[in-house]
């Protein structure tokens, strides 16, 4: 079987459309389906069939795009091999991050990277609302991840999740709250108040559902923003609480106090996504290695 065929049909399982392996490979759309077509007849069994206008996988054909992942690993790591033996990690490295991951990790990543001769980190930033940065992954070798609670297509056996830390959320208070001085608050305690929330579809919203659940009362959501700078401005106006990450918001000069929330203790767990075979890259693993430094300084 050829290897080049096998990377098609993994992509195709990847990416869910000839279209879309197509603009990805730099192909035609036609190019790529006589790859597959091809494919099937060196394996003597169909690995596609049509779905309305589009292909999706068969069983066999889902097989041997799992398969195929152990080839492209086994290559990512003959290369990572020879790289190694020629000198340091070198070349390009695309990252996708989310705004407060980006404000976290990225300005002692870049300044790490500058320490490597040759290696160039292009990060961009993702919308926060997509609940689904697994979905992205075939397009960056790094996606930084987040998420409040579970994350089940971080799980699929194609991608690695490499667990970075678990930052806790807070309830942002105005400086000179009557609960500011307290090192904690509870949901009850806090429920009366008027709430910055964020976009309904957004993963914090379920968060606020959960305070309204114990607190035993809905929460009176009187703004709502995606931007955590502009709910932390706020805050601090005294506006409403609100509900925010602690490594990135708060501190002297902020106008706004974060306390930890009795009873629920909420965290979201943040992640670096990639493919199993961009892993045994040394530039990627560099990268890695520095993302998992900076998660340990944090905590």
């Amino acid at each position: 079987m050829d290897v080049g065929r096998l990377e098609v049909l993994r992509e195709l399982k990847l990416r869910g459309s000839v279209t879309a392996v197509a603009q990805a490979t730099h192909r035609t759309p036609s190019a790529v389906s006589q790859q597959l077509k091809t494919l099937e007849r060196e394996v003597g069994a169909p690995l596609t069939e049509r779905d309305g206008r589009g292909l999706v996988l068969t069983p066999a054909g889902d097989a041997l795009a799992r398969a195929a992942a152990d080839v492209v690993v086994a290559l990512a790591r003959a290369e990572e091999t020879w790289r190694s033996y020629l000198g340091s990690p070198e070349g390009r490295v695309d990252l996708a991050t989310f705004p407060t991951g980006g404000r976290m990790f990225l300005p002692p990543l870049l300044q790490a990277a500058r320490a490597t001769p040759g290696l160039e980190i292009v990060a961009t930033d993702v919308d926060p609302v997509r609940a689904d940065f697994a979905a992205i992954v075939p397009d960056y070798d790094v996606v930084l991840a987040h998420a409040v609670g579970p994350a089940p297509s971080w799980d699929d056996p194609d991608l690695l999740s490499v667990r970075l830390v678990d930052e806790p959320l807070d309830v942002a208070l105005p400086v000179g709250h009557p609960l500011a001085e307290r090192e904690e608050v509870t949901p009850a305690e806090i429920a009366g108040d008027p709430w910055i929330g964020v976009p309904e579809e957004f993963p914090y919203e379920r968060l606020l559902q959960e305070i309204e659940r114990v607190a035993g009362s809905a929460l009176r959501i009187v703004q709502r923003f995606s931007d955590t700078r502009v709910t932390e401005s706020l805050v601090a106006a005294g506006v409403g609480l609100a509900v925010l990450p602690r490594f990135t918001s708060g501190g002297e000069g902020s106008g706004v106090v974060l306390r930890p929330l009795a009873q629920l203790a909420p965290t979201r767990r943040i992640a670096a996504l990639l493919r199993r075979e961009t892993a045994e890259r040394p530039s990627v693993r560099l990268v890695l290695e520095t993302l998992r430094s900076i998660a340990a300084d944090l905590c």
